[in-house]
């Protein structure tokens, strides 16, 4: 088995002695922040098409793309910074943020202090805001595993197969974009998952000069967060950790997305009760029923004949899926909706199709898609048995259609990578690990609330907020005082509540 390459032992990062010789990796982390360390990072200006303004600046960090050799090939990671606005007195050096993925880049988390976000003014005042494009990612060594225009182009299959023949032509797409990965970025493969992210986050940690981590990480940058926080526990300061994925290693990363398509439906209910219940606006029907009867209307229309010759059923999960992530999506796509359904489809082709003009936002989608693709894959073992995969999808389908075959189809590469796996991280408290804030809405769809416990019992002496009746991803981002407050304190000072708190939902969208 391909993760018989051996993960180090999960102490072996921490400096504590183990039964045998430290783990190569271990070492790896070692001499690159040194090395990191004694460079520090030359700030300058951010270059133009970065799209950063100033008084943001940017450097690079160099790290090995294999810890076990690191002296060997290196990559260089993009990092950018703003100053924290304070005093010198209030300082408390830097706070890195990674927004999630994986694929995800970090680069406009600096953004929040040039554009004045109230929720984190206060924070801004003690930290420097440092972002960066995890090894892969953006200018951080892209990886690429199929032409960007083809990767967006649409209308795609529909996901939900009709027949026999609908899945093997499925499967045949999702191995030869796993050939693609191979054959465009296969170098990097082998060391493209997430505990050499976060092996690099230590060596940015000491580029920066800080003795030790502050970090906030939202959906899989809690991943990434806890698996920090158990190869480097001394090395914690305070930890933010927002939307969570479940780390058990029995859910990285296959259950993970089967969990995903039941909590996904249950969003998808929330959010189309909010239509039904402003019908007087969108006119899609005044009953959950009568609404999700409209969806399935659309759904057969653009099967039949895709909107604008761009727009299929796969064009419009992917549209409506938005709702379900963020409460910020359910009016923008509630009108696109209400449009469609009023005579006018163009709001719902704009939004719903790829721009082929839009080079480097297609560049950027497909590179995301990569690393996404790419770590999970490489993270854990995955299923390589059709009939297991075909099983598990078909009995969820039953129950819960919205996200089901969708996921499975962008998730079926890992059925077919020829890359190594890892075992995965066994996240645990390590000695000297602080307390960490947990954040998570109790509805989420994407990250389900089972995953933010998972990890709380993991964390000892960690402290869970939950956001009742609410189902937003990524909450630290969202105006909630009972919320905000708290995630400030914890920044500020390391103060938490003395048991867990329950927090009332932020205000319902409005149409």
């Amino acid at each position: 088995m391909a993760g018989a390459l051996a993960a180090p032992a999960a102490a072996a990062d921490t400096g504590r002695p183990a039964a045998h010789r430290p783990s190569l990796e271990a070492h790896g982390v070692s001499v690159a922040a040194d090395r990191a360390a004694k460079r520090g990072i030359d700030w300058q200006d951010c270059p133009a098409d970065w799209g950063l303004e100033k008084p943001i600046t940017c450097g690079w960090v160099t790290v090995p793309v294999d810890y076990a050799k690191p002296y060997g090939k290196q990559i260089k990671l993009a990092v950018d910074r703003i100053g924290a606005t304070g005093t010198a007195a209030e300082r408390q050096g830097a706070l890195l943020y990674n927004p999630g993925g994986p694929g995800g880049s970090g680069l406009r988390f600096p953004r929040r202090v040039t554009t004045k976000s109230a929720i984190w003014a206060g924070a801004a005042k003690a930290y420097d805001f440092v972002g960066f494009d995890p090894r892969g990612v953006g200018r951080s060594a892209p990886i690429s595993c199929v032409d960007p225009t083809e990767f967006v182009k649409g209308p795609k299959p529909d996901p939900v197969p009709d027949s026999e023949a609908d899945k093997r032509a499925q499967r045949k797409l999702a191995a030869e974009y796993a050939a693609g990965c191979a054959e465009r970025s296969g170098d990097l493969l082998p060391h493209l998952h997430t505990r050499n992210t976060a092996r690099d986050l230590d060596v940015i940690r000491a580029a920066l000069g800080e003795r030790k981590l502050n970090f906030v990480g939202v959906s899989y940058g809690t991943y990434l967060g806890a698996v920090y926080g158990t190869l480097f526990p001394t090395h914690v300061r305070r930890m933010v950790l927002d939307s969570v994925v479940d780390p058990s290693t029995r859910k990285i990363w296959y259950q993970v997305n089967l969990d995903q398509d039941v909590a996904f439906e249950g969003r998808l209910v929330d959010w189309m009760t909010w239509v039904a219940r402003h019908d007087a606006t969108y006119h899609l029907g005044d009953t959950y029923t009568e609404v999700r009867g409209q969806w399935n209307t659309l759904r057969a229309a653009a099967k039949k004949n895709p909107l604008g010759g761009k727009v299929g059923p796969a064009e419009l999960i992917g549209f409506f899926q938005n709702a379900p992530y963020y409460d910020s999506m359910w009016a923008p796509v509630a009108e696109a909706w209400s449009a469609y359904a009023a005579g006018d489809p163009q709001p719902l082709i704009d939004a719903a199709a790829a721009d082929l003009t839009d080079t480097a936002g297609n560049i950027a989608a497909e590179n995301g898609n990569a690393v996404y693709t790419a770590v999970e894959c490489a993270d854990a073992p995955w299923p390589t048995s059709w009939r297991t995969w075909d099983r598990d999808n078909t009995r969820l389908h039953a129950k819960y259609p919205f996200m089901t075959w969708s996921n499975a189809w962008m998730n079926l590469p890992c059925a077919t990578w020829s890359g190594p796996r890892q075992r995965p991280t066994e996240v645990r408290t390590g000695k000297g690990l602080p307390p960490v804030l947990i954040t998570q809405a109790e509805r989420d769809a994407a990250t389900p609330y089972a995953g933010a416990v998972s990890l709380h019992k993991r964390f000892k002496g960690s402290r869970l907020i939950t956001e009742k009746d609410a189902g937003s991803h990524g909450i630290t981002n969202l105006v909630n005082a009972c919320l905000n407050t708290r995630v400030e304190a914890y920044l500020l000072t390391g103060a938490l509540d003395r048991a867990d708190v329950t927090c009332a939902p932020h205000a319902t969208p409005q149409p």
